[in-house]
């Protein structure tokens, strides 16, 4: 028995002398039952790929062409997984971030609305664009221009620009042939609008309306080269003035004002779509809508009437100006992993690349923000059937670059434009006069912005 023990011990002491000599020779893990030391070298081949989630605001046919373009992405690659997640409206979906900054339930990427762009910096929650601009030296001069300066502060980019519109001016071009006037020739000054609604108002039809949107008077301010905040539009240092009542809005809204009261307008109060509908029907023979909404109302309008299109009308005598871009824009947030980071800013490039680009665009009827895409065919081809989308795009590359054109950036954008919009309502129904109203809006605004300036410091 002692024989016996005595043997045993030395088996058992070789077995852990081989076992350990295993380890050493495998970097201390065992391959599994079945595998080979070949595949066990390479766990990189077995690795996830990593998962990307973006929050969106984009529905209907829109968010058809977001989920068509993140298939694409998925389908070109197989390191990132983009998951594309409708969260509502603009603001449900900021709302929504907000909500998750403080854990890890948000998304790597989100598309945010311009306005927001003052909110998202001041977050701290994002990684600037620039970062991974920089690092990759990915050439921003194959983007607009005029697209990219909306998101551009301290000559940095912050978020990369996705879905863009401008505003223009839609026309009937046969209720303009009634009324004598020339089809080919469209007003570009308010005193040329204000004449035309003049002589189209009959009938039973009147010359025009325009929804009371903030926007079109944000847009109204930039074409006179007007900023609509101090401190060059909240660009050289945090807005702590609106300059809403600036001579240039006063100028605008005693126009806008002038046509209500000679009934050669309507006032259809804030909303775009019922301008929309009155424009269709053929009650009235102008109208200011986005750029995204062109498809709609020429292929609306199919069968009924031509229309036309022309630049935003300005004052005869204003200094030079342009559109603001309006839409929204992606941004990376920064409390996702590195890798998660880097597969957005993969996913981002994507999407900038001229084809995707042109899909967007045919698609949607926002701009391409990559210059080439308009030498793809289908974009070619979309730009013989919409001819109307020429004034769009030229319209935007005759825009000034300046701090008025950039747009503004505050904190508390949407509150402000609700505010533009009450005074606006107000001199339309006649309670008061624009520089009294106009006067009012930006003394709240200005208290607002400056609650907000007090929770960033």
């Amino acid at each position: 028995m002692k024989n016996w023990n005595k043997k045993s011990l030395i088996l058992l002491c070789l077995a852990f002398v081989m076992l350990f000599m295993a380890a050493c020779g495998n970097g201390g893990s065992q391959p599994a039952a079945g595998s080979d030391n070949k595949d066990a070298a390479k766990p990189a081949a077995n690795k996830e790929p990593v998962k990307v989630v973006w929050w969106h605001s984009m529905s209907g046919e829109l968010g058809k062409a977001v989920d068509k373009l993140v298939a694409d992405f998925n389908a070109s690659q197989k390191n990132v997984v983009v998951e594309a997640v409708f969260q509502g409206t603009y603001d449900e979906s900021l709302n929504k971030m907000k909500a998750s900054m403080d854990s890890k339930s948000g998304p790597s990427l989100i598309q945010v609305y311009e306005i927001g762009s003052r909110f998202m910096i001041d977050s701290k929650a994002i990684t600037p664009m620039q970062k991974f601009i920089d690092q990759d030296k990915y050439d921003l001069s194959q983007l607009e221009e005029n697209i990219l300066n909306y998101y551009k502060i301290d000559g940095k980019l912050n978020a990369m620009p996705f879905n863009t519109s401008n505003p223009i001016l839609y026309y009937n071009k046969d209720m303009f042939k009634a009324a004598g006037l020339d089809p080919e020739k469209a007003p570009t000054t308010y005193e040329e609008v204000a004449q035309a609604a003049k002589a189209l108002t009959k009938d039973g039809k009147v010359g025009g309306s325009f929804a009371i949107y903030g926007w079109f008077m944000e847009q109204f301010l930039a074409n006179q080269g007007a900023e609509l905040l101090n401190n060059g539009n909240g660009r050289k240092g945090l807005a702590t003035e609106s300059m809403v009542n600036s001579d240039a809005a006063v100028k605008t809204l005693t126009w806008w004002k002038q046509m209500v009261d000679d009934k050669t307008s309507l006032n259809l109060g804030r909303k775009t779509d019922d301008t929309k509908k009155a424009f269709l029907a053929g009650q009235i023979g102008m109208t200011l809508d986005s750029t995204g909404s062109l498809r709609g109302i020429v292929d609306g309008a199919q069968g009924k009437f031509q229309v036309g299109t022309a630049y935003l009308p300005k004052p005869a005598d204003a200094k030079d100006g342009g559109v603001i871009v309006g839409g929204a824009s992606l941004y990376i947030l920064n409390n996702r992993s590195e890798e998660e980071q880097k597969g957005a800013w993969e996913f981002i490039k994507f999407l900038a690349e001229p084809k995707q680009q042109a899909y967007w665009h045919v698609n949607t009827g926002y701009f391409p923000i990559t210059k080439k895409a308009y030498d793809e065919q289908t974009v070619k081809d979309n730009l013989a059937k919409y001819p109307q989308l020429k004034t769009a795009v030229d319209q935007l590359h005759a825009t000034k670059a300046n701090t008025a054109t950039q747009g503004a950036v505050m904190g508390v954008f949407p509150e402000a434009r609700q505010l533009t919009e009450g005074a606006i309502e107000e001199v339309l129904n006649g309670k008061k006069q624009p520089k009294e109203a106009l006067d009012g809006a930006a003394k709240e605004i200005t208290a607002k912005i400056a609650q907000y300036n007090k929770t960033v410091k």
